[in-house]
């Protein structure tokens, strides 16, 4: 029995939830022992288990899956989709940027220059003819 706790705005039915988190029966990591892909620490000896658990995910078929359910639901500890903690941060921190520069280059207006017909000649300078 799956229980889901959800907002009124946010419920669904179950079938929908269950597929949404389908791909999960068929991880590679279901056999596998849960510490392994959560340990104490990166560095030492925590770093051969982030290694083994990673070898895990690299024969996984829905790593993909993995990796996109860990970044949108904020997942800080653990390797989630073949990627440590610090490399899923590392990655959100680079996504928020691009998402950023978009919009800020969403909103700003093409640079024309006044009297010009928009061709551009040598270098990015726009002229006229």
């Amino acid at each position: 029995m799956v229980f889901v706790t959800r907002l009124p705005a946010q419920r669904t039915s179950l079938e929908s939830v269950e597929e949404q988190y389908d791909w999960w029966r068929s991880a590679a990591c279901r056999e596998a022992d849960p510490e392994l892909f959560f340990p104490v620490a990166a560095h030492g000896p925590g770093a051969r288990e982030v290694a083994r658990a990673k070898a895990v995910c690299a024969a996984c078929l829905v790593r993909r899956q993995c990796l996109q359910y860990a970044l949108a639901t904020h997942q800080l500890h653990g390797v989630w989709g073949g990627t440590s903690e610090d490399e899923r941060q590392l990655q959100a921190r680079r996504d928020r940027e691009r998402e950023q520069r978009d919009r800020r280059d969403s909103r700003r207006p093409a640079r024309v220059e006044p009297g010009g017909n928009g061709v551009r000649g040598r270098g990015s300078r726009i002229r006229s003819i």
